[in-house]
């Protein structure tokens, strides 16, 4: 936004284009870009900024997803011991417990957040998004395992490792990984334990690996929901319909006030310039964000929903907090604009972009991100706004399941928004930097 109602040219000056004031004058000529070209300070603004932007995305986005698995912070994973015995010889507990017990004290500290529930227990944290897997033995497993030194072809126990799609695809399958390192370590202990009592030859044979890892789904999800990711990609649309929206509205009324000039093609159009203050200027911009924002965030479920037919089974629920979510979005890049002027709109990228998406747990888990990436998950929106849109679209619109804090966040959002930027505004305001003709700030 222009700073001043006087046009940016000022006063009317003859054309510096042309000095010798010949009929050429105001006539373009083939060296004035060479001229503009040729002067290093025109180059200094686009060059810092542009490397500056493209240095801090690069180390933001990458710096978040080489190696996930280095940065484990207590990432919630369930632990079920169902195995009701008995004990094999020799033992004073069912091979459960002791598994269950090797299993939390072989994590390194401070990595893995191991919940040690009942199998009803886990598959609540599952469905409603608390955990990214579960590690189950199950009731026969003692049983299970003492077949193998009797039996001439026993079965093999089984150790499940639950997945939580829901989650997202890398956080997941990093929960997997995990469990299944934990399930082969464990059958590998038993083998050893066995090996010394194996009575047949047949029974010897499974004591290498006599444990088999089956790997099942914990909480499915539907076939139309992009193996999880599906949230991920709707709450990027809300955060770009929401930042699109905001700057389309400031710069189409900075050009019907007066405070901008619009080109199409040829065209040039310059409109009277509106005495108003700042104050003002922000009310009217943030009006109009708030209707538009019904718009915008309408077609955008329209289209993943309707035209694209992506599972959203509550959508009442789901289109409510798309609109709240969009203008929530839009209203704090204009605030931030109408703080810092045009490069406002920079600083908004970087708070509603650069910074948000790595943090918002989407595609990594903050729970797998370092310290820097779980800090900005505190507070920046599209953290809230994933959870809140997972919970809507895969755990049944569980409150629990990051439904409430993303609802709550959103006035919050607001009321940050509207106070920044109207104080911001209110203290231009009072310092007589007004949108008016002759006030130049």
């Amino acid at each position: 936004m222009a700073s001043t109602g006087t046009p940016p040219d000022g006063p009317e000056r003859p054309d510096r284009s042309d000095r010798s004031g010949g009929s050429g004058a105001g006539r373009p000529r083939s060296s004035d870009a060479g001229r503009v070209l040729g002067v290093w300070k025109n180059w200094l603004t686009p060059v810092v900024l542009s490397a500056l932007v493209a240095l801090g995305l690069s180390l933001l986005y990458m710096g978040n997803i080489l190696t996930p698995q280095k940065h484990l912070n207590h990432m919630p994973i369930a632990l079920v011991d169902s195995d009701a015995g008995p004990p094999l010889p020799g033992q004073a507990r069912p091979l459960g417990a002791e598994i269950a017990d090797q299993v939390v004290a072989g994590s390194p500290p401070g990595e893995i957040d191991w919940r040690r529930v009942s199998r009803e227990e886990a598959q609540r944290l599952l469905a409603s998004g608390k955990v990214y897997g579960a590690l189950v033995v199950p009731e026969d497993f003692s049983r299970a395992v003492a077949a193998l030194t009797t039996a001439d072809a026993p079965a093999r126990p089984r150790i499940q490792v639950l997945t939580n799609p829901g989650m997202g695809g890398l956080g997941s399958g990093i929960a997997s990984q995990i469990n299944q390192t934990a399930a082969q370590k464990a059958s590998q202990g038993i083998g050893e334990q066995l090996s010394a009592v194996a009575g047949t030859e047949t029974a010897r044979t499974f004591l290498a690996d006599p444990v088999e890892v089956a790997v099942e789904v914990g909480h499915p999800i539907g076939e139309r929901t992009g193996a999880g990711l599906g949230a991920f990609y709707y709450t990027l649309l809300l955060l770009l319909a929401g930042f699109m929206t905001a700057n389309i509205v400031h710069a189409g009324l900075d050009v019907s006030m007066g405070f901008a000039d619009a080109e199409i093609g040829p065209f040039h159009l310059r409109e009277p310039t509106l005495r108003i203050s700042r104050t003002q200027v922000l009310l009217a911009k943030m009006g109009m964000t708030a209707g538009v924002s019904l718009v915008s965030a309408s077609l955008v479920m329209l289209a993943a929903t309707v035209l694209l037919d992506m599972d959203a089974p509550h959508a009442g629920q789901l289109w409510l907090y798309s609109y709240c979510a969009v203008t929530t979005v839009g209203l704090g890049v204009l605030a931030i604009i109408a703080a810092f002027g045009n490069v406002g709109q920079l600083v908004a990228m970087f708070v509603f972009i650069a910074f948000d998406l790595p943090a918002s747990g989407a595609t990594v888990p903050l729970s797998a991100s370092p310290g820097f990436y779980r800090f900005l998950g505190v507070f920046e929106p599209m953290r809230q706004m994933v959870d809140a849109v997972r919970s809507i679209l895969y755990f049944d619109a569980r409150a629990g399941a990051g439904l409430v804090r993303g609802w709550l966040m959103l006035p919050l959002g607001v009321v940050v928004a509207l106070v920044f930027g109207f104080g911001m505004t209110r203290y231009y305001d009072r310092r007589g930097l007004r949108f008016e003709p002759g006030h130049r700030s």
